[in-house]
Order: structure tokens, then sequence, then C-alpha cells
């Protein structure tokens, strides 16, 4: 039909949640909702947790942009001993609402598989703190992890960035800086349907307006709350919008993943393809039927699984492929 907009289905398994959930609260977000947001969600992970899943916490303060006090926390298996794997983790939350253990459920199988130790950082929210705040603080705390390796038993050769939805692009945002910086040596990222891209333009944002998670009125919103009145222009950054860099050669591996029934969908994709033209290694998961987050909604779903086991997959053939011929 002219001028009708299609998009892909859901998935049938995860129909039921997205009404569930369009029951509790509006789909799509907007600026005066961000204390709601910034009040928790279901996803979120406590104490007991860690312990169930044999992982201990320790907080400590470092010094983020503008030598600003900011939180870490550093989570590792309770019978940690030799140095491991280190994991830099930036939290989702659409650059607004979260806090550093928001989504480290997904990690937690990697600190326990692989003996690894995760930092995860409390970066601060626009719009009080907007570009760029947020992903100088990340980068600030990703130096003192590769500064403190020895100190929290990390071995700073096997060192990988990780981030989910706004962290996903923070993360790529931070890898960004830490080569043009010269600074920590990243040997992967993991960008798990990571917010990219500023500008609106995509089909996927069209596809998925007023309907799904995180829908293009929302992720306007959060744009906004980071970029202001230079949203969409000609003023951004590649370290904020990653989906701007021109040049993305002499990054590391990456995965990528993401659904193909969301905003972020073709911004993903268009940043996967991106590196493999600079020669850069990116493995891509576009999940049918998946709406935003949907692997953290619905764990035990067919995709939902199926998205977990190829993430655990690429962490343990990456840390696999860093011991070479020793192990």
């Amino acid at each position: 039909m002219s001028g009708t907009i299609l998009r892909p289905p859901f998935d049938p398994q995860l129909d039921p949640i997205l009404v569930a959930v369009g029951e509790q609260m509006p789909l799509s977000m907007t600026a005066e909702m961000i204390p709601m947001m910034r009040q928790g969600t279901p996803i979120d992970i406590d104490d007991e947790t860690l312990a169930a899943a044999g992982v201990t916490r320790r907080d400590i303060t470092v010094r983020g942009f503008e030598n600003a006090e900011i939180g870490v926390s550093v989570l590792s298996r309770t019978d940690h001993a030799d140095p491991g794997p280190g994991i830099f983790y930036t939290h989702g939350g659409g650059m607004v609402a979260g806090d550093r253990l928001a989504g480290v459920q997904v990690l937690l199988p990697w600190i326990v598989a692989h003996d690894a130790v995760v930092v995860t950082v409390e970066y601060r929210l626009a719009p009080e703190f907007p570009d760029p705040y947020p992903v100088e603080d990340c980068y600030a705390a990703l130096v003192w992890m590769a500064e403190n390796a020895a100190e929290i038993g990390i071995d700073v050769a096997r060192l990988i960035i990780a981030g989910i939805s706004a962290g996903g692009g923070l993360a790529a945002g931070t890898a960004l800086l830490a080569r043009d910086r010269g600074g920590p040596l990243l040997t992967g990222q993991m960008l798990i349907c990571p917010m990219l891209d500023d500008r609106d333009q995509t089909m996927s944002s069209k596809q998925f307006d007023g309907v799904g998670l995180w829908d293009r009125a929302s992720n306007v919103m959060g744009w906004t709350a980071l970029l202001g009145d230079r949203r969409g222009g000609e003023c951004v950054s590649i370290y904020a919008a990653p989906a701007r860099a021109t040049d993305l050669s002499d990054l590391p591996p990456a995965f990528i993943d993401c659904g193909s029934a969301e905003v972020f969908r073709d911004e993903d994709v268009a940043y996967a393809t991106a590196l493999w033209a600079a020669g850069v290694q990116a493995e891509l998961h576009v999940w049918p039927g998946g709406f935003h987050g949907f692997d953290m909604m619905a764990p035990t779903s067919a995709i939902g699984a199926a998205a977990i086991a190829a993430r655990d997959s690429w962490v343990a053939r990456h840390f696999h492929s860093l011991l070479g011929d020793c192990k």
C-alpha cells in the first residue's frame, strides 16, 4: 500500500511480553519520564544473585572526566586467584537511566567460566551530564582499570570492552577513544544491540515508531538528552555517535547483535559492514523477530537462548584465541 511502512513481525514467543510491558508502562519514553526510568528495572541484579553465582563485588571510587569522583564495581569469581581476562562494562539505559549493575547478569557466565574480572562503571547520565561526560567517564574508568590491572587480578593482555544498548554505543565510542589516544589496548568489543546513530534516518527507526521496546520516539529522547540541539546536526563527535566515524581501522574485533524488529537494527548492521570495510573482523547476528532487549526479557525463548549462546561462544573463542599455543 502506498505510504504504508511495513515492518518485520515480532517473534510469536515474544508477543505476550510486549503486551505485558505495554500494560505496565508507555512504549514511548519522553523526557518527563526520566525520573520513572531511573527507579530501576526488573533486570537489575543484586548482591544475593551475585553471591549465588559465586561472584564477589568490590566498589571503588575513581576519577572520571574532569577529575570528578565516579564509582566502579569490580566483579570476580569468589575463588579468583591468578590474573584472568578483563571485561570493561558499560550499562544500558538510553543515556539517561540505569546503573552499573544493570544488565550484569549477561556477564556472569563469562566471569564464572573464564575466571574473568569485570569492571563496570557508573558513568554520569544525561541530560544533567550531556556529551562528552558519559563517554569520557567510561574512558577514564577504562584507563584506571588498565593501570590497576595487577591489583584487581586482570591480565591486561586479555582485555575486552562490552556494553548493552546505550552502553553498547558508549563501548564503541570508548574503543575509538582508546585507539585515537593510544590508550589501553583492547582485544575485543562486545556490542549488544548498540545505540550508535543520533541521526534518526534509518528504515528500522521509521518502522518501529510507537511499537516495540525503545521505539523511535524514545530513541530521539535519549539522543536529545545527550546532545541537545546538536542531535542530528554536523557538530556531533564520533565518540558520542560512533556511526558517524568514517575510519574504523585498527579497532579490535567486534561482536554485534540486535533484533530484526528494533530501531537499532540498521545502524548496527551498517557498523558491522563499516568494520569489515576497514579490515576489522566482526561477527554480526540479527535475530529474527527480536525486539530491543528481547534476550534479557525472554532468556528462555528460542531466539533468546540462541542469542545468549552465540555471545557466550564468541567470548569463549575470543579468550581462548588470546592464549595462543600456551594452553
